[in-house]
């Protein structure tokens, strides 16, 4: 489950704090996947403070999932976000489940049809 699904979120830009709070991890892990992740790179004020925005805070999300959640390493998540083919997700069904169980219900459909 997303931690994103029970946020609110209205900023337009949120602290590190903020944005560690949000996952229930240390600030410092937030900085480690910034240097892992080059696709995140939240803006810095003029006392170097980072500001993520919500598409930041939405690319963590997909890391938080895949590393924690899913037991990925830092490469292979790595490797899963920058595919082309991005797995969709929908109530914890993949994509190819999700169009098998739709075939069957076609052919069902079809079926009771004839």
């Amino acid at each position: 489950m997303s931690k994103l699904e029970k946020q609110n979120l209205t900023k337009l830009y949120y602290s590190i704090g903020e944005v560690a709070d949000i996952f229930g991890v240390n600030p410092s892990l937030i900085r480690f996947w910034e240097k892992e992740f080059p696709k995140l790179s939240p803006k810095k004020n003029a006392k170097g403070n980072r500001k993520f925005t919500v598409d930041d805070i939405v690319y963590i999300d997909k890391i938080y999932q895949l590393v924690k959640e899913e037991g990925y390493t830092l490469e292979g998540a790595k490797k899963a976000l920058n595919s082309k083919k991005e797995v969709i997700r929908v109530n914890n069904f993949d994509k190819e489940e999700i169009i098998s169980r739709l075939e069957k219900v076609k052919d069902r459909l079809l079926a009771l049809g004839r």
